[in-house]
């Protein structure tokens, strides 16, 4: 597809293409933040059994209905052990908190409740209901389901997980993602540098977002200007789901990645987006393999990564956010081309406000680490007043 296209027919266009990189089987351990494939089922019932929740005396309710009756202990339960025998009529058994109840017991009399001597004692606080027990299956039963396929797991799942006696979950497997910037005026961070040469900072960041959403980012290295050095990295990537070049998509006479991926074999499904930033973003398949170009510029190839790569790890990413709020500041009309501002928005007694930040060239990183989200604004809008509502994406998600 040649010519610029909506980020509306870009989005549709990647649709089809989202990565499902498959599932795997992991430790419950090993498993923070990863999507969840199937769904997570209790392989026991918690509680057990009917189980004290505190250290105190399992004795039957009709017992220790007034202060000063006395009872015979007749056994200790710690946790992780059966009773031995059940309690009768003017019986109790010391029992620890997690301990099973014996048959015959209804209720707990807490140790700060009854005054103990020898082998008998007396209840000090009147009992008016049975108290102090968890009964079987009140935290789940085997086979409930747990944690659903889908959810991107947290710590409280996993605790479920393992507590259903779950010692591995299946998980959506990690799309592998190679980022290959393109430029001979590349270094990498840490260089010394040299007249003429900038640091490479597109890969440290696309690699934190492609992480954050759930995929496997790779940096097979720095490709120079030539068709043959691209060509070699493209080969190095041969395994990755999906391929980032950044840069090296304009019209300059040094701008060789489209053509090195379409010597590889590369179709190129479309060539360029009516969006700004990031007109350069084009998109291509080599056999099962994705490759989404990005611009050059730390901006456009960081806004670009929002709105279209994210889409592209969808199953592992989960849905961009998207929501509106009022603007805080005017904006000047719309330009040719659908525009995103990167602003900040905040939460306000009257509902979210937001303010697109004063400088938004694209070669800039410090607007960047202050934004929260971008603006977006159609072609040719007219001019917007403060307090108009203004739709937002979230770069926070």
């Amino acid at each position: 597809m040649s010519g610029l296209i909506s980020v509306d027919d870009a989005l549709l266009a990647l649709a089809p293409h989202a990565l499902d990189a498959g599932e795997e089987t992991v430790p419950v351990g090993e498993a923070l933040g990863r999507v969840l494939a199937q769904d997570v089922s209790a392989r026991t019932t918690t509680p057990p059994a009917d189980v004290s929740a505190m250290d105190g005396y399992a004795v039957r309710l009709a017992d220790v209905l007034e202060a000063g009756n006395r009872l015979q202990v007749v056994g200790e339960i710690p946790a992780g052990t059966l009773p031995g025998k059940p309690v009768t009529q003017g019986e109790a058994m010391r029992i620890f908190t997690g301990a099973p109840l014996p048959e015959g017991a209804d209720h707990i009399l807490i140790q700060e409740e009854a005054d103990r001597t020898g082998d008998t004692i007396e209840v000090t606080a009147p009992q008016t209901e049975a108290k102090h027990i968890r009964k079987a299956g009140r935290d789940f039963s085997k086979g409930d389901i747990l944690v659903t396929a889908g959810t991107r797991l947290a710590p409280a799942d996993l605790g479920l997980a393992a507590a259903g006696n779950n010692g591995s979950v299946t998980v959506l497997r990690k799309p592998k993602v190679a980022i290959l910037p393109g430029g001979d005026e590349l270094l990498p961070p840490g260089s010394e540098m040299e007249p003429g040469k900038i640091i490479d900072s597109n890969s440290t960041a696309l690699a934190t977002l492609v992480r954050s959403w759930g995929g496997d980012p790779v940096t097979p290295g720095i490709a120079g200007d030539s068709i043959e050095q691209i060509l070699a990295l493209i080969e190095a990537a041969g395994d990755a789901d999906l391929i980032l070049p950044i840069g090296g998509a304009s019209v300059g006479d040094y701008d060789y990645m489209k053509a090195a991926f379409q010597e590889a074999g590369a179709e190129i499904l479309f060539s360029g987006i009516a969006v700004r930033p990031g007109k350069p973003t084009w998109f291509a398949r080599r056999g099962p393999q994705r490759i989404l170009g990005l611009p050059g510029n730390p901006a456009s190839a960081f806004v670009c990564a929002h709105l279209f790569l994210k889409d592209l790890l969808g199953k592992t990413s989960g849905p961009t956010a998207r929501f509106t709020a009022k603007l805080e500041t005017g904006m000047a009309p719309g330009g040719f081309r659908e525009t995103y501002y990167r602003a900040v928005s905040r939460p306000g007694a009257a509902g979210r406000t937001v303010a697109p930040l004063a400088d938004q060239d694209s070669s800039l990183l410090r607007p960047l680490q202050m934004a929260n989200c971008l603006i977006r604004r159609m072609p040719n809008t007219p001019a917007a007043s403060a307090g108009e509502e203004v739709e937002c994406v979230s770069l926070g998600d």
